[in-house]
């Protein structure tokens, strides 16, 4: 993750404003400090981080807030995401941990924020994710094509819209790796925390051998609904497949390789989809990975693939927006979850709420 996304709901003229956004910058110190926490971290590190988090975000929605010109008055909530640190859904004892403390928010901006989205759907016996595709559907969904969604974040989600004109289910699940598996590869071989516009990896080799021991993977496998996280698909998690291989391959190469797990595991789970899919599109900070889309395209021959901008949402923007909109259906009173994608028993309204004042 190399940034914070903010974005806040003002729904004082017509009920369902939203807002610009934001991207904070998280310092190379920090960023370091979040991604090597992992089930051994002292709880007093992940305590301290909260706090940091919750600090950046209050003032990432102060910046913003002043930015647009607008009074903190106005602003009816604030939906803060976090930072996950733990997703673990598997029973049984499922869990998700997202930290940015709501209570440093709302009290530093003066304004009713809302956090913690997933853990009620868990509870309800969902995975807690993906959230994004209620929001997809009332962003994105047509009345006569079908279409796929895909998020490509640190991990790679894809919400199946129907047209309005269908009565099947909406269907959301998380593919597998995006940029996480990439962005901790280059960082190690290069310094870089992402690889610009897949340069890196177009310059390299994909090792087929390499490739079929990385989509030998369970959860590649698994049916839906499903989600994951950096505690499945982490380093560790690439370093028992390399060590499978008589030789090790040049990291570049690797870099091919990675790309080329995302490109075929989203590519799959699109072939596999009941659809008759006309559109596909893009959204999260790996819509700007040329090589990416275009490796996307090879593996989908035919598919239209476009960013989610000419619909009037920046691909960067759209997980920002999403938490904003799921902030404003908790301060009404309205369920943020689609039971036909996380499998909870249920419609719940999710996220806490922290007053503010």
């Amino acid at each position: 993750m190399d940034g914070i996304d903010a974005a806040l709901v003002d729904f004082s003229d017509d009920g369902q404003k939203l807002v610009d956004y934001q991207q904070q910058s998280l310092t190379s110190e920090l960023r370091k400090e979040l991604k090597a926490i992992n089930k051994n971290s002292p709880i007093g590190q992940i305590s301290k981080l909260d706090v940091q988090l919750g600090e950046l975000f209050a003032d990432a929605s102060l910046d913003l807030i002043k930015q647009n010109g607008i009074a903190a008055g106005k602003v009816s909530a604030i939906g803060s995401h976090g930072q996950t640190v733990l997703h673990k859904p598997e029973k049984p004892f499922p869990g998700t941990l997202q930290i940015g403390d709501g209570n440093i928010i709302a009290c530093r901006t003066g304004i009713t924020t809302v956090t913690d989205f997933r853990r009620m759907d868990l509870a309800a016996g969902g995975q807690g994710a993906p959230l994004a595709p209620v929001f997809h559907n009332f962003a994105f969904r047509h009345m006569s094509k079908h279409r796929i969604v895909l998020n490509l974040g640190g991990m790679a989600n894809v919400t199946l819209l129907p047209s309005h004109e269908s009565n099947d289910d909406i269907i959301g699940f998380d593919t597998g790796p995006a940029n996480v598996l990439l962005d901790d590869w280059i960082y190690t071989h290069k310094g870089e925390t992402y690889d610009k516009d897949g340069n890196w990896a177009g310059s390299g080799e994909i090792n087929e051998t390499l490739l079929n021991l990385l989509l030998d993977d369970n959860f590649l496998k698994q049916a839906t609904p499903k989600s994951t996280g950096r505690d499945y698909f982490n380093p560790e998690w690439l370093q028992r497949k390399l060590s499978q291989l008589e030789t090790q391959p040049p990291a570049v190469d690797v870099q091919a390789t990675l790309l080329e797990l995302t490109a075929v595991s989203i590519a799959e789970a699109v072939k596999h989809s009941k659809l008759a899919v006309d559109e596909l599109i893009v959204c999260g900070g790996g819509a700007h990975n040329c090589y990416l889309l275009q490796r996307l395209g090879a593996n989908l021959p035919g598919l239209e693939i476009r960013s989610t901008e000419p619909f009037g949402i920046s691909p960067d923007a759209v997980e920002a927006v999403t938490f904003a909109w799921l902030a404003m259906r908790r301060i009404q009173h309205l369920p943020g979850n689609l039971p036909s994608v996380t499998g909870a028993d249920s419609e719940r309204i999710l996220g806490a709420v922290y007053e503010a004042g």
